[in-house]
């Protein structure tokens, strides 16, 4: 059996005799061409606007009734999705390890792979733990910049942190120490005797005398571009205005005079 085509504009008719496709021995109806007689009874037609018809390539398909239609597409396969780095890569430096109290931390650094809007933390080793105090957002070249001001003198743990996205993994990198001091006037002893906190001094022991901080207690003391780091060891001084006493040894490693100011993180 051949289906007959109607080509008139805006319609096509497919003619198929009742008996069915591919059945023996059926005849083939005639279709309505331009005002032609109309199509038996005993023909089934189906009509598809030219607006709905499956391209050359399309297969087509029986639905309930014999007409035909293009063959339902196979859903398209999703996306894959944007592969995400194993690990992100942060650098970070700072220009001042060495400052007053009030004044501030600054921070800056590039985190790759590099895109604006990506979070990174200033951290502060807080006991066992790390505690964010301040954050920023990268650049689309990647590059941050972070400002932290202490508020109080001291010596502080820190680093920086990228907590991870969809882009990539987390990243850590260590910033270091930042010592943040007070003015403190000081003054220097020598002796043979005692010490308040064990021991006896000599000419080479490290160490402050002060009046009230616990024994062993540490303390960055910053004169000039030279800085120490040295334990309570005794008690004093006894003079007004003076807030520690410094050993020879500690006299020596800051190039400190008889008397003065200098930087104490206590």
């Amino acid at each position: 059996m051949r289906p007959q085509l109607d080509l008139c504009p805006g319609r096509v008719i497919l003619a198929i005799g009742a008996a069915g496709l591919g059945s023996a021995g059926t005849g083939v109806a005639e279709a309505d061409i331009a005002g032609a007689a109309a199509v038996p009874d005993a023909v089934q037609a189906s009509t598809l606007t030219l607006s709905s018809l499956p391209g050359v390539d399309d297969a087509l398909g029986i639905v309930p009734g014999g007409a035909l239609a293009p063959l339902a597409a196979p859903a398209p396969a999703p996306a894959p999705a944007a592969a995400r780095e194993p690990g992100a890569a942060i650098s970070a430096w700072t220009l001042r390890r060495n400052l007053l109290v009030g004044g501030t931390v600054s921070v800056a650094g590039t985190l790759r792979p590099a895109a604006p809007g990506r979070q990174v933390g200033l951290q502060e080793r807080r006991g066992s733990g790390w505690m964010t105090v301040t954050s920023a957002s990268t650049s689309r070249f990647g590059q941050y910049r972070l400002g932290f001001r202490p508020p109080a003198p001291g010596s502080l743990a820190l680093r920086v942190r990228f907590a991870g996205d969809r882009i990539s993994g987390p990243a850590t990198t260590p910033l270091g120490v930042i010592n943040v001091y007070r003015r403190a006037g000081a003054s220097w002893y020598r002796g043979g005797g005692p010490l308040a906190c064990g021991g006896t001094l000599t000419d080479s022991r490290l160490g402050v005398a002060h009046k009230t901080l616990p024994c062993g207690t540490m303390v960055a003391l910053h004169l000039g571009n030279r800085t120490v780091r040295v334990p309570v060891i005794d008690r004093g001084p006894y003079v007004s205005g003076r807030d520690y006493d410094l050993t020879p040894a500690t006299k020596r490693a800051l190039g400190f005079g008889d008397t003065g100011e200098v930087w104490a993180t206590r």
